[in-house]
């Protein structure tokens, strides 16, 4: 199990990462991080005692904000902010992307600008500890006064209304509390608020994305090595003197991963001398496209980092100068930018490999038997396979409109410009899903094409490729039942299978 010490100010995407391939973390919460908490917490205090008007201390929310409450209802107003916000709907969130949500609320509580009692982040803790997993809908936030909608449902969960997932199934959330061994929550001034306020959502949905963005980003310049050999294309568009001339990172990051890929190639050396002038552009532009895709990851990795530090709750504690003031830190729009540019290059991802498949199938481009098959007519091999990624990659177009262009306005007009950032997330998560069809689809094919010409050795890379996929899909021979093979490649690849194999033979692929 690994260990997690939380200070709302150090968190990276490397101590995620464990997490993110589904290992259990211990959280612990930073001593100087539990002082910054009692300390904003007195000022928090000072101001009810003292009767002072602070929005969402003693005042109602948005509209309603110049409507001051009594002291003795003060709980109860934060108790109605979360009951009566829980209308989120569609299906729920997936579980694990809940516990990066709590992990992610629990740091910036951490940074102590909430003022929120010890005590509720210390319950917190235990209740991450616990596996106690929120049901959360995964539609009706905005990503504007925060993730509001299903951070409610999150919030009131806690306090024992609205529903739990224990041991995947959906059972009152009373009743995962108790199975969990804690008693409800119950909220004091502010922390109602602290627990709704912030884009934690959409940041979970899309740090969620970019982890899978990031091998797909490895995977897809194996796959391009494996479809160059199958194609007998050329290696001398990935030289890294012509990465240098062009000058990004990107650039050269794929050239190299690519020419790691096809070092020792017998395929590529047999035919050094051959009639064809140039490739197409699906092989010979390999550098320039996947280079553009690891130039925006890298990009989207430095927004990330940035977020899983704010502070991204309403009104904000400086318990140095004992003020509260209210801000916009809940708005979503760097995030909701970031993830329409993350589902942009996804999109350009499956609309190359997708046209390398066309390369492979079609005997007119290929060299290679129509689709594939060894005997073409009486099967039809491969020839829907290419129609199948075909579709992915058409999907995606639609889905890459940007979500954070949008606006409506909502709470009476209080709330007059939105993020649409649990949008872009979503619209990011499903591109990437469609993505790694694509890339199996292709991986799929190249082995297949490699089967035509077995007698040149690979090179080590691509070889490792091949062997992989060979241990769960064995070669086309006669047409069969072709979903389950892409479904065995999927699964390849999205458990980085196919990623380590190549890496235990070339050394780490960057993914950015």
């Amino acid at each position: 199990m690994s260990h997690l010490t939380l200070d709302g100010r150090s968190l990276t995407l490397a101590d995620l990462e464990p997490f993110l391939r589904g290992e259990d973390v211990q959280l612990r919460l930073s001593p100087e991080a539990r002082n910054r908490v009692v300390e904003a917490r007195d000022v928090v205090e000072r101001a009810v005692l003292a009767n002072e008007v602070v929005y969402g201390l003693t005042t109602g929310f948005g509209k309603l904000r110049n409507v001051a409450i009594a002291n003795e209802d003060l709980g109860a107003l934060q108790h109605n902010l979360i009951v009566s916000h829980c209308c989120g709907v569609g299906e729920a969130l997936d579980e694990h992307v809940v516990r990066l949500v709590q992990l992610l609320r629990i740091n910036m509580l951490a940074r102590g600008h909430s003022g929120v009692r010890i005590e509720l982040v210390d319950w917190l803790i235990d209740a991450f500890e616990k596996r106690f997993v929120p049901r959360v809908p995964s539609r009706g936030s905005v990503g504007a006064s925060g993730d509001l909608a299903p951070l409610a449902h999150m919030a009131a969960a806690y306090l024992g209304e609205g529903e739990a997932l224990v041991d995947g199934r959906r059972v009152p959330a009373a009743e995962g509390l108790r199975s969990a061994g804690l008693e409800p929550l119950v909220l004091t001034a502010k922390e109602g608020l602290a627990l709704i306020n912030g884009t934690e959502v959409m940041l979970a949905l899309g740090l969620d994305a970019f982890s899978r963005a990031c091998n797909v980003s490895r995977a897809m310049d194996a796959a391009a090595a494996l479809s160059i050999e199958a194609l007998f294309g050329s290696l001398k568009p990935f030289d890294a003197r012509i990465a240098e001339l062009k000058g990004h990172a990107g650039h050269a990051a794929a050239a190299a991963n690519v020419r790691a890929c096809l070092a020792d190639s017998a395929v590529l050396a047999s035919h050094a001398d051959c009639d064809r002038v140039q490739d197409p552009y699906s092989l010979r532009c390999v550098p320039q496209v996947h280079g553009a895709v690891k130039s925006a990851l890298a990009h989207i990795a430095e927004v990330l980092s940035h977020e899983l530090n704010s502070v991204t709750d309403n009104p904000l504690i400086f318990p140095d100068t004992d003020e509260v003031i209210s801000a916009g830190q809940f708005h979503g729009q760097p995030i909701a930018m970031a993830l329409d540019y993350l589902s942009i290059a996804l999109a350009t991802v499956a609309n190359i490999s997708e046209r390398r498949v066309e390369q492979l199938v079609n005997p007119d481009l290929s060299r290679l038997p129509a689709f594939l098959t060894p005997k073409p007519g009486l099967n039809s091999g491969l020839m829907i396979a290419q129609v199948a990624a075909a579709a992915l990659a058409s999907e995606n177009k639609s889905l890459a409109h940007p979500a954070s262009v949008d606006t409506i306005p909502t709470s009476a007009n209080q709330e007059d410009h939105v993020s649409m950032g649990v949008t872009a997330a979503h619209k990011a998560r499903a591109i990437v899903g469609n993505v790694e069809r694509v890339l199996a689809i292709e991986i799929l094919c190249g082995a297949q094409a490699r089967e035509f010409h077995r007698e040149f050795e690979a090179g080590v890379g691509a070889r490792a490729l091949f062997e992989t996929v060979r241990t769960r899909v064995t070669p086309l021979e006669a047409d069969r039942y072709l979903a389950t093979d892409i479904e065995a490649v999927l699964e390849l690849l999205t458990s980085e299978a196919l990623v380590g194999a190549v890496e235990a033979v070339v050394g780490d692929l960057a993914a950015f």
